[in-house]
């Protein structure tokens, strides 16, 4: 079984996602977008995971390899394979699929609760009532047609949404750990106006090893229910 991630910059890597794909028994490829814009074959990906990037999906004419990106998971998409988007990458699935991405009312930036959405629908992921996670954004973006949202919060409506039955995409980051926050507070920080939704640098790299130990395990738990049938 092959994952391929797309990545965006250097500091956003996989995360605790690496050693779950590794566990499960999955080769990994890549496209750093920052060095080549070459994508796979779709029929030699098993699954794609997207990751963030502090660029916006609408920044086509800096980022000109954000069409093809887009029109890349579109295909797997419709191809029916497990597909994975987080932060910029849920945008990423989302403007694909049509939807249209726009600044949200805050920016998120810091460790705050998601609330899940409660149903007894067993093909959709059920997200704990509520888990304090890592954000790092300032867009959002309305659901694809026939997409389902899984969880909101206080700052942000549409925090997680599945399309079909091999689709999530997330607005907050479950993948990370304290290496990568400490990777994205070094490149990204740049001392915003303070919020209630901004937390200091101190703050965030205050995060107890409890916190992430919890939301990899619920990134564990997202990934088992997206390949669930692929094995």
């Amino acid at each position: 079984m092959r994952a391929h991630y797309l990545q965006h910059v250097p500091f956003e890597e996989l995360g605790s996602i690496a050693p779950w794909l590794k566990g499960a028994g999955y080769e990994i490829t890549n496209t750093r977008f920052f060095e080549s814009a070459a994508l796979p074959d779709i029929q030699a990906v098993d699954l794609l995971v997207i990751m963030g990037g502090p660029m916006s999906v609408n920044d086509e004419n800096e980022f000109p390899w954000l069409v093809p990106e887009k029109r890349f998971i579109r295909e797997v998409i419709n191809s029916g394979k497990p597909v994975l988007g987080i932060c910029l990458g849920a945008q990423l699935i989302a403007s694909a699929m049509g939807a249209v991405i726009y600044r949200n009312p805050v920016t998120e930036i810091g460790w705050f609760p998601i609330h899940g959405i409660s149903s007894n629908d067993a093909s959709l992921f059920n997200f704990p009532p509520s888990e304090k996670v890592f954000h790092w954004h300032g867009e959002t973006f309305d659901l694809p047609t026939g997409a389902t949202r899984l969880a909101g919060s206080d700052g942000c409506e549409n925090q997680a949404f599945q399309l079909g039955k091999s689709v999530i995409g997330l607005q907050f980051h479950l993948e990370t750990t304290p290496e990568s926050a400490r990777e994205i507070v070094s490149n990204c920080y740049d001392n915003p106006a303070p919020s209630k939704y901004i937390l200091t640098k101190e703050e965030i790299l205050s995060a107890r090893p409890e916190q992430y130990k919890s939301i990899n395990q619920l990134m564990g738990n997202v990934l088992s229910f997206l390949v669930r049938n692929e094995a």
